[in-house]
């Protein structure tokens, strides 16, 4: 079986994954289905669900008469990798232009700004630590 950095996805892969997160992490096959945007048919479904097990992506175990299915990668690993993406793709590979682009939205809370503050300091602190 191919690692799952090892084999890209489609965009309804992608929905796939990103259903199963949504859905805590385990889902079956018509759970996963019922959040997708013009889903396909059941069959199509999990025709995917097979495919994104050979990638590596994804492994099943039965509860009753259903496959669930379950991510082979952590949430945190999932959201490390989609964030990377993010930062090349939309702002050339830079963090702080991520950054200040999620800080220029419009409303920020007391407690997110502290937050990000305690952060900013703790990353100056490992920084210099290096």
């Amino acid at each position: 079986m191919a690692s799952p950095s090892d084999r890209k996805l489609t965009r309804r892969e992608r929905e796939i994954m990103d259903a199963i997160f949504a859905l805590g992490d385990r889902a079956s096959a018509e759970e996963i289905r019922e959040r997708l945007s013009d889903p396909p048919s059941y069959s199509a479904v999990r025709s995917m669900l097979v495919r994104l097990e050979t990638k590596g992506y994804l492994r099943h175990f039965e509860e009753g008469l259903r496959y669930i299915y379950t991510p082979t990668r952590s949430r945190a690993s999932a959201q490390r990798r989609a964030l990377e993406n993010l930062v090349r793709v939309f702002f050339g590979g830079s963090p702080a232009q991520t950054a200040t682009a999620l800080l220029k939205r419009d409303r920020w809370t007391d407690e997110e700004l502290d937050s990000l503050s305690r952060e900013i300091e703790l990353a100056r602190k490992n920084m210099r630590q290096k």
